[in-house]
């Protein structure tokens, strides 16, 4: 069956995007096993058909071959709508504009992961590498994750693009449904193939799954300028003069631990470097690797009124502020207003090895805007350090790939944790506001869409509360002075597989006592893997609590998937930040 994506610019000129499978063929026994992890065999075992007479069963061959296939569809997807969008952007309205721009920026992440994925496969023996095998797995977990949020935004704006809308006399069927469903199972079965092929290196990582006590780095070379961890260097800096400090940032910073690039200074008053971080982010250097070092952005006190997008290919950024509610930035953005809820973020932020510390980042819009994001992050290996990420509704996007918070601080109300990141936070605040009169309060909204991906929340040892507004309405109705009532839940199912889980945490007694809230009915309810494990606190009963197949009371062993070791690998990229962190769980 060929589906077109056809953009018609006039009756007699047309550009076609085709999406091609081929007939399904009749399974083979040597397919089976390849195709058996994937949630569409049988498009699965049509996709290898075309292979097989040519090629023996080979997982690592099906594998590379899925990738190929779905590099070719990325480029399409990207030039057809690149095309689209230099036609069209001025005929359509700002809502379908802005929403067709998400996809295309979506699709060009997809390209690039792609490429890196081929490049990481090209030997003829997949990778053996346990930090390849985990890249390779979080970037096909990403560009699934990518179409489904391209598809979402054309949905939410109520796209014409979606469905078909005429244009003079013409008409436009840029993003249709069929292609994008299409695609995104085509991602999916993508996914699951490298993985099966990749099951016996998943399989040696689980094998060293670590307790609570028998952790061993791997070993790194002596570093003579790591004296201080960072969380001492940067308490002792900020005592001194901002003067002072910004003077001694580099000279500090490469004599603990942290190796320098550059550096620039950030200051309203223009008495620095830079008036605005945005004009910091366009001057910092592109594709910085690992090992070449942080750029560091260092903002001033000062309220920064500003949206801010780190790209791609800005890797390597280290921005520093002078503190929560010292340095802050801040914008209104909202789906009622007209934004997309992936770009109606005040910051956003794509490239890889990325630092925030000690700033705070608002969205002031309200709750009566609905979805207002404050942070959208999807950089892989990326950290917020001692933040403070404040909204209503949709505050943080944890969008994709691996992220990290620590000693941070989030404020919001309706899904306020949401997105399909591997996303750890430990010992952070989380704080529930008051919402809008009727709603309820849910504080994660996990959107894994594929068992195959390696995403996920864990909330570690972090305090779960009702912020002052809340904790008022919850005072007063406890003391019978007042019917006002908001239900508090620990999360709901945005998609079919999602996955979150409480361990160690304080839980305050404004979460209900089921705990947990359905999406839509009963969908994901035996998909879902939602856990508690060793929580403490008035909200911490598990007594009453859902009784979902996907629900679990965690043991010992199942919590330490969840760990920040086991599940992103921590060990192997946050030694070098001294970034402070619990490699298991707590004694």
């Amino acid at each position: 069956m060929t589906l077109p994506l056809i953009i018609f610019i006039k009756p007699s000129l047309y550009l076609f995007l085709f999406i091609t499978s081929t007939a399904t063929a009749t399974a083979t026994s040597p397919l089976d096993p390849n195709c058996n992890s994937s949630l569409y065999p049988k498009l699965c075992r049509s996709i290898l058909s075309s292979i097989t007479q040519y090629t023996p069963a080979d997982p690592y061959t099906y594998g590379k071959f899925s990738v190929k296939q779905c590099l070719k569809k990325a480029r399409r997807m990207t030039r057809a709508t690149n095309r689209f969008l230099r036609r069209h952007r001025n005929s359509i309205s700002r809502r379908d504009a802005g929403a067709v721009e998400d996809c295309r920026q979506l699709f060009e992440l997809n390209v690039e992961f792609l490429e890196s994925i081929s490049e990481n496969l090209r030997s003829a023996e997949f990778p053996t590498s346990e930090e390849v095998v985990e890249q390779v797995r979080s970037r096909l977990s990403a560009i699934v994750t990518n179409q489904e949020t391209c598809y979402e935004g054309l949905v939410e704006a109520k796209s014409g693009v979606l469905v078909g809308r005429s244009i003079g006399n013409g008409t436009v069927v840029v993003l249709s449904e069929p292609v994008m469903f299409e695609v995104s199972e085509l991602y999916s079965v993508s996914l699951g193939l490298v993985m099966h092929a990749l099951s016996r290196n998943i399989a040696k990582h689980h094998h060293r799954q670590k307790g609570r006590h028998d952790y061993r780095f791997p070993h790194r070379e002596a570093n003579p300028r790591r004296r201080e961890p960072l969380a001492q260097l940067i308490k002792s800096l900020h005592k001194r003069s901002r003067d002072e400090l910004a003077e001694r940032i580099v000279l500090e910073m490469e004599g603990n631990g942290i190796m320098v690039n550059g550096s620039v200074i950030v200051r309203k008053d223009g008495t620095k470097d830079f008036r605005s971080i945005g004009e910091a982010i366009a001057i910092a250097p592109k594709n910085l690797k690992a090992e070449d070092g942080y750029f560091i952005i260092y903002a001033m006190e000062g309220y920064y009124e500003e949206y801010i997008v780190i790209p791609r290919c800005k890797k390597n950024i280290m921005l520093l502020g002078d503190g929560i509610n010292s340095t802050i930035v801040s914008g209104n953005h909202s789906v009622i207003d007209g934004w997309s809820t992936y770009n109606s973020s005040t910051f956003a932020v794509a490239g890889d090895h990325f630092m925030a510390i000690d700033i705070t980042f608002r969205n002031t819009a309200g709750p009566e805007k609905h979805q207002a994001v404050a942070v959208r992050n999807q950089a892989d290996l990326s950290i917020f350090y001692r933040c403070s990420i404040e909204g209503y509704q949709d505050t943080l996007y944890v969008h994709s790939l691996r992220q990290f918070y620590r000693d941070c601080q989030i404020q919001g109300t309706v899904d306020f944790i949401f997105g399909n990141a591997a996303a750890v936070f430990q010992n952070c605040k989380i704080l529930a506001r008051k919402p809008m009169l009727h709603q309820k309060n849910v504080i994660t909204a996990q959107g894994r869409t594929d068992p195959n991906q390696n995403t996920g929340i864990s909330i570690h040892n972090c305090t779960i509360e009702a912020a002052p507004d809340l904790a008022v309405d919850v005072d007063d109705e406890e003391s019978n002075t007042t019917s006002t009532t908001t239900l508090s839940y620990l999360g709901r199912p945005w998609k079919q597989y999602s996955r979150t889980v409480y361990m160690q945490s304080y839980i305050g007694s404004f979460v209900t006592l089921v705990g947990w809230l359905e999406w839509n009915g009963t969908l994901g309810l035996d998909t879902l893997f939602y856990g508690e494990f060793e929580n403490y606190g008035p909200g911490s009963d598990t007594g009453m609590r859902v009784k979902w197949p996907g629900f679990v009371l965690m043991n010992t062993t199942q919590a330490l998937n969840f760990t920040l070791y086991n599940f992103t690998m921590g060990e192997t990229w946050l030694p070098d930040t001294d970034i402070p962190f619990a490699e298991g769980l707590l004694d």
